[in-house]
């Protein structure tokens, strides 16, 4: 009769935290088998439902952005189609609203990741927001500079660096959104494997 320890989990198993629990060998003695435990505790009802809410908000947030973003683009057509005596005043106000509209959507963002970090403790869940916030900060920029390239694009139509110019932003811009949306992917997984 030998003692015998197993490492690794058993089949069906996730990895994760070790804990040994004995296991009767048939001889009597007791031997031990790894076995994984959730890699943290039972988090307090309250918290649970502290994220939940915190985590609607900021979806909520995301589908302001969206909105913000559906007006913006819709008022720079408007302003393009003004040619070639552009309401560049209205447009000014657009331009006005949209900056303030994302700015307290960010604040707002900022203010739901320190909570992560802090009172609920998930700083992994608190990373995707700071990731989503750079990405979404280079959508906007995108978003602007595209904007413009368009505007020369159509002022100068027989200039081909300018058509160029907006194929390569909508192609990055695209790329942005990507990256956007495998963020809000990994934040969902990551939040729900936590429940």
């Amino acid at each position: 009769c030998a003692l015998r320890f197993r490492s690794g989990p058993r089949h069906g198993e996730r990895g994760g935290g070790i804990a040994n629990r004995p296991v009767s060998r048939g001889c009597g003695v007791p031997t031990y088998r790894n076995r994984a435990v959730h890699a943290w505790p039972e988090a307090p009802v309250a918290t649970d439902e502290a994220l939940r809410a915190l985590l609607q908000r900021f979806y909520a947030l995301q589908g302001e952005r969206v909105e913000t973003y559906r007006l913006f683009e819709e008022g720079h057509r408007a302003y393009l189609s003004s040619a070639p005596h552009y309401d560049f005043p209205r447009y000014r106000q657009l331009v006005h609203e949209v900056t303030a509209a994302f700015s307290g959507i960010s604040r707002e963002v900022l203010q739901l990741q320190g909570r992560l970090r802090g009172e609920l403790g998930r700083p992994d869940l608190a990373q995707h927001l700071t990731r989503l916030q750079e990405r979404e900060q280079e959508k906007l920029q995108l978003t602007a500079q595209l904007q413009l390239a368009r505007q020369r694009a159509q002022d100068e139509p027989g200039v081909d660096t300018h058509q160029q110019e907006v194929r390569e932003l909508k192609h990055r811009l695209i790329k942005t959104i990507e990256a956007i949306s495998e963020i809000l992917q990994d934040l969902k997984y990551d939040s729900e494997e936590a429940e």
